[in-house]
């Protein structure tokens, strides 16, 4: 939960070197940390999405905030610091739209598993676990994959990616600018 007022920060757009690769993991729970949860809460508000990650703000670090519904319409507002990704044993995918605040005016419709659950720590180190179905299982999936350089439309085939990246590039990004 967000526990001070955070600033929004500009988004990171697709091609940043620190969205293509492996977030640095959390080792010092601090102030500092929390202000970056704050900041990140902010920027996704701002930019008016359900989840972000660190890395969609610049920060080379294993964290990323939510608030976003579940199948039910219950809305989850968390925070996750070194999250790990468990997906269902059967994994029969729902193909669905999706967006990223990184790669802004263009989505696509991607298999995820409908059920996943992330396990990891809050921002004073204490573990924590959110179990997520409809948009939010996406939605922890999504993001994990951010923390691990991996964006949607990597998982897209080569030549509709370059088509979406083409048409990204030329629309505005979203949130705070720089």
């Amino acid at each position: 939960m967000q526990t001070r007022a955070g600033t929004p920060r500009p988004i990171t757009r697709y091609g940043n070197p620190v969205l293509h690769r492996r977030c640095a993991a959390v080792t010092v729970f601090d102030d500092d940390l929390q202000q970056l949860i704050a900041d990140m809460f902010a920027s996704m508000a701002a930019a008016e999405g359900v989840g972000l990650a660190a890395n969609q703000i610049g920060v080379d670090a294993q964290v990323f905030v939510v608030d976003c519904p579940d199948e039910t319409g219950t809305n989850v507002v968390a925070h996750v610091v070194n999250p790990v990704l468990h997906l269902p044993e059967g994994r029969g995918l729902e193909v669905d739209d999706e967006g990223c605040l990184s790669v802004p005016g263009v989505r696509a419709e991607v298999g995820r598993p409908a059920t996943a659950h992330v396990t990891g720590l809050d921002m004073h180190g204490t573990p924590v676990r959110i179990d997520g179905t409809g948009l939010l299982a996406r939605c922890l999936q999504h993001e994990t994959d951010h923390l691990n350089g991996l964006l949607y439309v990597d998982r897209l085939p080569a030549k509709k990616r370059k088509k979406l990246l083409a048409r990204s590039a030329e629309a505005p990004g979203v949130g705070v600018t720089a």
